[in-house]
């Protein structure tokens, strides 16, 4: 289909509900996989779609099963009320916003259509009393699904007509290959099915066998992130893992990169020990941790885990560590740039790591073999001042200290659990001795370290970087002060310093 014969949401023949609800989600015209997927779908075909992270991918499912659903139950003969579509997620995260997006789209037809989300684990009991009411639409993880169907709390094989697997290659990554061959087990025999994936693995050909009949694949003419124009990806080699701490350290403190950032590393611990580094020069940080609920990985209502997430208005990622695989490089980058805002991708690499990133960038390059990732300018003899502070706070950030930091969000996590309100109301004393334990010290914090002296700054940078400097707080005595001197005239007086001048001249 040429560019000139592109559809508009308003020529799909959708139900004027649904293009109600697109025009108030702002959205004049579809995106490439929106308008190749959705007219496919509605005429019943399975689809295997590749379309990069932040490309309109959920709607581009969600729109369709929609329709479906509406024109069944507008014209097709009166049947029970039954789960007629069925999404599969990796992570809750995922689920919570596939989950946002369907309900949204259905905000005029909320009545005729429901959506479920059965992902969160703790909330068995109450997602098996929204199940009892067969909602439309279930959203949730291969193993949730699966422990539901087990339990006979969610049927399929008589009412399943649509499934999408959403984020396919991160499905069996993330451990679900089991789970969802016993799960394609308790499903009708005929039923239409997308795939919907960033890359095409040999995972995704995996899933395709199992899940898709005579599909049709729609591998977009599209890079699988976006341009140079929107999205800037660079690489700095990092001669030692300390040169890594004093670059990052240089970068953030002096607000070279600004805005909101994400840091990938490629472990729990690595995690937690950048964290302790920065708070130690008061760089306000957070771990999202996929060990802990989300409320205690990050005061942040936008946060999620780290792949699957889906914070809002990410200036820039940076990968502290190498990615692993290329998908994961595309899937860490895709957390920037999205709905056409700009961002960066800035990858710290050891000269050992240099062959493997070779390999990334030959899959984002493609057939064209251009250079992709540029090379970060950036004279690390500039920052070489500050490598003694960062000396310092890396010494501070032990094994200790980061078991401490990770005993302390779990102890967090115990007295604010839901789960164990009732335990701690019929065992108070469990409560008392939890709350006056003994205080937890991850790191000592040196307050010197969070001020950045001008001499330290690097003549070329001086001008043009401001350090974070953190305004003093007044004590109330002082604001006290404060404001009553500016109430007291003979206090607030200032003297103008003009000459007196005589209205004679002296004889």
């Amino acid at each position: 289909m040429e560019d000139s014969e592109a559809l508009g949401f308003e020529h799909m023949g959708l139900d004027p509900r649904l293009l109600q609800a697109v025009t108030d989600m702002g959205w004049s015209r579809p995106t490439l996989i929106q308008e190749k997927a959705i007219p496919l779908a509605l005429e019943g075909k399975d689809l295997l779609a590749r379309a990069r992270t932040g490309s309109g991918k959920t709607a581009a499912y969600a729109i369709p099963m929609l329709q479906l659903l509406l024109h069944r139950k507008a014209t097709g003969p009166v049947v029970e009320q039954a789960v007629r579509g069925l999404v599969l997620v990796p992570t809750k995260e995922l689920a919570r916003q596939a989950q946002s997006m369907i309900q949204q789209l259905a905000t005029y037809c909320a009545r005729d259509v429901r959506v479920a989300n059965v992902s969160a684990a703790e909330d068995s009991a109450s997602q098996r009393a929204v199940l009892m009411e067969k909602p439309d639409v279930v959203v949730g993880t291969p193993s949730r699904i699966l422990s539901h169907l087990q339990q006979d709390s969610l049927k399929l094989r008589d009412s399943l007509e649509l499934l999408v697997v959403d984020e396919a290659d991160l499905l069996f990554s993330f451990g679900f290959e089991e789970e969802l061959k016993s799960l394609l087990c308790h499903l009708p025999r005929i039923y239409q099915a997308f795939l919907m994936s960033a890359t095409f693995n040999e995972d995704v050909q995996a899933l395709k066998e199992l899940v898709l009949h005579n599909p049709v694949t729609l591998k977009l003419q599209e890079s699988q992130l976006p341009g140079p124009d929107q999205l800037q990806q660079f690489q700095v080699v990092c001669e030692t893992e300390e040169d890594k701490f004093l670059l990052l350290y240089a970068l953030l403190k002096l607000s070279l990169i600004r805005g909101k950032s994400l840091l990938f590393v490629n472990t729990l611990e690595r995690s937690y020990r950048l964290r302790l580094f920065l708070e130690q020069f008061s760089i306000p940080t957070c771990v999202l941790n996929g060990e802990l609920p989300l409320r205690s990985r990050a005061s942040d209502p936008e946060a999620g885990v780290a792949r699957g997430i889906d914070f809002h208005h990410v200036s820039a990622v940076l990968n502290f560590d190498l990615p692993p695989t290329p998908e994961a490089y595309i899937h860490r980058a895709g957390r920037t740039a999205r709905a056409n805002n700009p961002g960066i991708v800035l990858t710290f690499v050891l000269p050992t790591e240099q062959s493997h990133l070779g390999k990334i960038e030959e899959l984002l390059s493609g057939e064209n073999r251009g250079t992709i990732l540029l090379p970060y300018q950036f004279q690390m003899e500039e920052i070489e001042g500050f490598r003694y502070r960062c000396r310092d706070a890396m010494r501070s950030v032990t094994k200790q200290a980061i078991r401490e930091a990770r005993l302390k969000e779990i102890k967090e996590e115990l007295l604010h659990s839901e789960k164990l309100k009732t335990y701690f109301e019929d065992n108070p004393r469990d409560l008392q001795l939890l709350r006056h334990d003994l205080p937890l010290h991850p790191a000592v914090v040196k307050p010197h370290l969070g001020h950045v002296p001008d001499y330290l700054v690097p003549p070329a940078l001086r001008g043009l970087v401001r350090p974070h400097k953190k305004r003093k707080k007044l004590s109330s005595s002082c604001r006290k002060a404060r404001r009553a001197k500016s109430q007291n005239p003979l206090r607030s007086f200032k003297h103008k310093g003009k000459k007196f001048r005589p209205t004679t001249k002296p004889s």
